[in-house]
């Protein structure tokens, strides 16, 4: 798989680079976000942080607005950030336009439905493609961490629990924490998956978290005046799915903050040491 470069800017004496490629999963040309901590130029493999963004997002806005490039370079942490669904003139939209449907509303999930199918295949791009890619081209180790925001949070914490020893740390920002009741998730499940609700729980991160055979730590920040916070957030019910699995979860609920990116932005050095804690301990290279 070939990649074609179309940035790159210096910051904090690494490198952040975007790149186009075509996707087999996707059946389309993705565009990614990679930073290349200073330490990428000395040698040896390092361990690598997805990063899952939210719906309307790509990859740039993350890389622009979180303020993890700093850090990341001190941790000596790579970090890779897709875009958030197929994009392309044959990749099908919302028919009616819909911001919270479509393009840049994949959901991070199989999708399972007509016309969906054949390009939403994002759970298998972030999970299984995009890795290799990223390990074939940069020197990033098999030492993975997942994080994400809202959508991406639902898709970081999704990823983790489907795929036991995929990922050595886990942790999310205002997740979409139990999509199967909540107005966002119903709308994707019952396009992408269908009517059947049986076939939604396996996208569910409370409804996982009690079947996972694998018991990573969550760490999930939620700000206190996020406008979605009760309607589509719903942090009590993953909560209480942790607490009925004996699952660790460490839930902090941030006064004042909302849900844009001043709020990633203020906590994500706490992630970003979160995730070095458990990938900087070595394992396979």
């Amino acid at each position: 798989m070939s990649l074609e470069n179309i940035s790159c800017q210096k910051s904090f004496g690494g490198w952040h680079k975007r790149y186009r490629h075509t996707s087999e999963v996707l059946g389309c040309d993705m565009v990614f976000a990679v930073y290349l901590p200073p330490q990428a130029e000395q040698g040896g493999k390092l361990p690598v942080l997805y990063w899952l963004s939210g719906l309307t997002c790509t990859d740039e806005n993350f890389m622009q607005k979180a303020g993890a490039h700093k850090l990341a370079a001190e941790l000596g942490l790579i970090i890779v950030a897709p875009d958030t669904s197929p994009r392309g003139p044959s990749v099908p939209a919302d028919p009616d336009g819909a911001w919270d449907f479509g393009l840049g509303a994949g959901f991070y999930l199989n999708a399972t439905q007509q016309p969906w199918a054949e390009h939403y295949q994002m759970h298998d791009y972030v999970v299984k493609e995009l890795p290799a890619l990223v390990e074939a081209h940069f020197p990033a180790s098999r030492q993975r961490g997942i994080s994400g925001h809202s959508m991406g949070g639902h898709g970081a914490l999704v990823c983790a629990l489907r795929n036991p020893g995929r990922y050595q740390s886990v942790s999310a920002f205002a997740p979409i924490s139990n999509p199967m009741d909540c107005p966002w998730g119903q709308k994707a499940f019952s396009r992408y998956l269908g009517d059947e609700r049986s076939r939604w729980r396996g996208w569910d991160a409370s409804v996982l978290i009690s079947e996972a055979s694998e018991r990573l730590p969550l760490l999930v920040d939620q700000g206190d005046r996020d406008d979605f916070l009760a309607n589509q957030l719903k942090p009590e019910v993953l909560a209480q799915a942790a607490r009925a699995a004996g699952h660790p979860l460490e839930l902090r609920l941030q006064p004042g903050y909302d849900h844009s990116y001043y709020f990633i932005a203020s906590f994500i050095d706490d992630h970003l040491r979160h995730h070095a804690q458990a990938l900087c301990k070595g394992g396979k290279s």
